[in-house]
């Protein structure tokens, strides 16, 4: 113990000598006609940084002076020189090489830099500093508005997310410009492309409307994520983490860089895998990322191909509260009534089982499926004022998620009665297999013309189409009946076309920038077959949507500005809205006007953002509180709600060691005269009518009024931080009754991140990362769900309510080198 603190007293000191042996370079880089250049590679004397929005990189160098200094960036020509003498400030204008880069591909479909729409760009190096392995979603949770969970607990494998309230149906997400949302279901599974993460440059969050993009309608959000850009160089990397509850990342990285001034390739090799903090929920996730590129300076030609293969042990049904709250008098009846436990080991289990209880305990009760993607992208610079980019895309989706059924109906499965030493049987254990196989296909384009510097125009769309079976089949029986392995007890078939056509105009007067946006989309979706719950499911929808946008921004200096906007948009059901609708109503599209307005300001040492908004919505489809067996929430169309809100985005570099950033979401959603059905059964569970019970005004259901996030970041010597990440997010309620019985309480949540980066044994870079999660062991749920009904023998309304317990304190430690 001595030697170690002697050692580290002696390190702590060498660091201080050597620190007051140098002294601090502040080194700008700019384009001569665009200004500052974000993420420049800034080399000197061998050490190598990232410049900032700003254009900025700080450098501690020696005293002697005529250091080597070295800056590059895609699309520039690399600039070479000596330091002279030991200068505090240097100014570098890169010269422009012409070189097409991926950057086009997202172009069309981003917003542009002081557009009037509310977004937030995060770049490669942020994403880098918090990717241990968690999903997608936990990358973003500082970023206004948003509230992320997972049903393991601990952030791998099924994770959710909401932004302003709206979940990941309504959050369109693009790949490069291609849409990656399920065109039935409108999620985004991350959970099909474990580590997707490791092979992304950015990702710009649009809340609200946003601009007009390919795929599903933005009625919440949109991530539209940039993967990475091309390097120079050639490199490789090998990316570790290991941490609570046996979780691992291991990603191997490779790239070419520039061959010939003009192909490269990159690849990336990745596992994933937890047993989660719930009981049995376990991961175990695969992938592989590979690309291939001709740039010129007027072409790119562009194949990816990527892949991920996941099984998750389900943990959907969520935890009954008597295990959350602690008041166990009522375990019992939740047993019973919520989840058919009524006696055996199974009680007996329950009965002794804590906050981290799965229901399931079959083996293979697990989530199996293969998502693979192949895009072929093209870009043309036509001139200097033109150029067109378009891709081919191809997504093949196919598996299963296997349960074991206790005493199941052989009817419901078209098996024959048995008869077994007289006795007719009716019912079966059984495990079944619930299928989905699915193609998604399309064509995406964008025609971007600048005819000067204070005209921009835009043309661009998509045509896409999606072809998916749903089906079940029995693989094992107690009591097999006539069934043969490979039946099919149902088979439901799915088709949907979706067209859009969209026009961007961006003009510059003075000190006024003016955007006007407008989308056409068409879809038809068609479903024939039989539904594991609705027989003869044949029905079809066509749906045409104009959504128009306009805003305008207002410079005030170089540094700030006011922007407003107003946008219309239309959005589609899911599958589920048809399939499992509560008032068996043919569900109808949901429109929403959408008006924000803001104010921005940044410089080398602040950057503000405030925004207010209102999102008015005719017949929103919002949650009801219930779950289906898969656990996603149901929903039913509302006629009239809204979401009103005011949302805070601020960092201040204090001084070269402190930094601060926090956000603020504020907001009021809120349902207008909400009239909830109250299901009323039988002592044979046989609904027998329903009870209407008028609320009035009541709070949309999962929406959080207050999110507050908090980071200060300490850097006491160079290449050294530490960050303390902080999360609040107000009360939500379960259902849209606005009843504090039936909702979750506010939760707390502060995480550790100290990370360390070097450069040695002639190695490129060195990152060793440790993040301590929930350091204060709040004990919070995410989210949960519930459920209201009556039996007309006791006259009075139940409800029973289960929760998805997040991770206590838990951590991960990660290593990272670059070649």
């Amino acid at each position: 113990m001595i030697k170690h603190f002697i050692a580290t007293w002696l390190l702590t000191l060498l660091i201080t000598i050597s620190a007051l042996a140098q002294q601090k370079l502040t080194v700008r880089v700019t384009d001569q006609q665009t200004g500052p250049i974000r993420g420049a590679t800034v080399t000197i004397d061998g050490k190598s940084k990232q410049t900032n929005e700003t254009g900025l990189a700080d450098f501690l160098i020696g005293n002697e002076g005529n250091n080597p200094i070295k800056v590059h960036h895609l699309g520039y020509k690399v600039f070479t020189a000596r330091l002279e003498g030991t200068p505090t400030h240097l100014d570098i204008i890169l010269q422009p090489l012409h070189l097409q880069t991926g950057e086009a591909f997202v172009y069309a479909t981003r917003a542009k830099e002081n557009s009037a729409t509310t977004f937030k760009n995060l770049s490669k190096e942020e994403i880098q500093k918090n990717n241990l392995g968690q999903d997608i979603p936990y990358l973003i949770n500082q970023t206004p508005g948003v509230v992320i969970g997972s049903d393991a607990g601990a952030g791998i494998g099924y994770t959710n997310i909401t932004i302003r309230g709206s979940d990941n149906e309504r959050i369109n997400v693009t790949l490069n410009g291609i849409p990656l949302n399920d065109a039935e279901s409108m999620g985004s599974f991350f959970v099909n492309l474990p580590d997707f993460a490791s092979s992304m440059e950015s990702i710009q969050i649009q809340r609200g409307i946003g601009t007009s993009t390919n795929g599903a309608g933005a009625f919440g959000a949109s991530l539209n994520i940039q993967t990475d850009a091309l390097e120079n160089t050639p490199y490789a990397e090998l990316n570790n983490s290991f941490g609570s509850y046996n979780s691992w990342k291991n990603t191997l990285k490779v790239g070419s860089g520039l061959i010939n001034d003009k192909y490269a390739f990159n690849a990336r090799l990745s596992r994933i895998a937890s047993d989660g903090y719930m009981e049995r929920a376990s991961s175990d996730m695969k992938s592989f990322y590979v690309d291939g590129g001709l740039y010129t300076e007027k072409h790119t030609l562009k194949a990816t191909l990527f892949s991920g293969k996941q099984k998750t042990y389900q943990a959907w049904t969520g935890v009954p509260e008597p295990l959350i709250k602690g008041d166990r008098s009522l375990l019992t009846e939740y047993a019973g009534t919520g989840l058919g436990i009524y006696g055996g080991p199974e009680l007996d289990r329950i009965l002794q089982a804590d906050r981290r209880y799965n229901v399931y305990t079959y083996d293979d009760q697990t989530d199996n499926y293969t998502q693979t993607h192949a895009h072929l992208q093209y870009t043309n610079r036509i001139n200097e004022k033109l150029d067109f980019n378009t891709a081919l895309h191809y997504t093949r989706g196919a598996g299963y998620y296997e349960e074991y059924r206790l005493d199941d109906k052989l009817a419901k499965y078209n098996m024959e009665d048995v008869t077994l030493g007289g006795e007719k049987i009716k019912k079966s254990d059984l495990i079944r297999r619930r299928w989905l196989d699915n193609h998604f296909y399309g064509l995406t384009y964008a025609l971007n013309y600048k005819p000067t510097n204070t005209l921009n125009m835009t043309l661009g769309g998509a045509y896409n189409q999606y072809k998916g079976d749903h089906y079940g089949e029995v693989i094992w029986a107690r009591y097999a009946s006539n069934s043969e392995l490979g039946d099919k007890y149902y088979l439901n078939d799915a088709k949907k076309n979706d067209f859009n056509i969209f026009g961007k105009v961006d003009y510059r007067v003075d000190r006024w920038l003016l955007n006007l946006d407008v989308q056409y989309r068409n879809i038809y979706y068609q479903v024939q077959g039989n539904d594991d719950k609705v027989k003869n499911m044949d029905f079809d929808n066509n749906l045409n949507f104009v959504n128009p946008k306009a805003g305008v921004t207002y410079f005030i200096s170089p540094n700030t500005n006011l922007y407003a906007s107003y946008a219309y948009a239309n959005k589609e059901p899911v599958r589920k809205d048809y399939v499992e609708n509560p008032r068996n109503e043919f569900p109808k599209a949901e429109k929403m006007q959408d008006i924000e307005a803001g104010y921005r300001f940044n410089n080398s040492t602040f950057n503000l953002g405030a925004n207010v908004y209102a999102m008015l919505y005719k017949d929103q489809l919002v949650p009801t509180g219930s779950i289906n067996d898969t656990g996603g929430a149901l929903r039913m169309n509302i006629p009239k709600s809204h979401r009103i809100g005011i949302e805070l985005d601020g960092s201040w570099q204090i001084s070269k060691q402190f930094s601060w950033a926090a956000t603020a979401a504020l907001s009021d959603n809120k349902i207008k005269n909400f009239v909830e059905y109250v299901p009323v059964y039988d002592d044979n569970w046989v609904k027998t009518r329903e009870e209407v019970v008028e609320h009035g005004n009541t709070n949309i259901a999962k929406s959080a009024s207050t999110i507050l996030s908090n980071n200060f970041t300490y850097s006491p010597v160079e290449d050294l931080s530490f960050s303390l990440l902080s999360k609040y997010v107000s009360r939500l309620y379960l259902d849209n009754t606005s009843s504090k019985d039936r909702s979750i309480d506010p939760s707390f949540v502060n995480n550790l991140i100290a990370r360390y980066s070097f450069q040695a044994l002639g190695l490129q870079r060195v990152d060793l990362s440790l993040a301590v999660n929930n350091i204060l062991n709040a004990k919070y749920e995410s989210h949960g769900y519930t459920w209201r009904q009556m039996f007309e023998s006791k006259g009075t309304v139940e409800h029973y309510n289960f929760y998805y317990p997040q991770a206590t304190t838990n951590f991960m430690l990660g290593l990272n080198i670059r070649f």
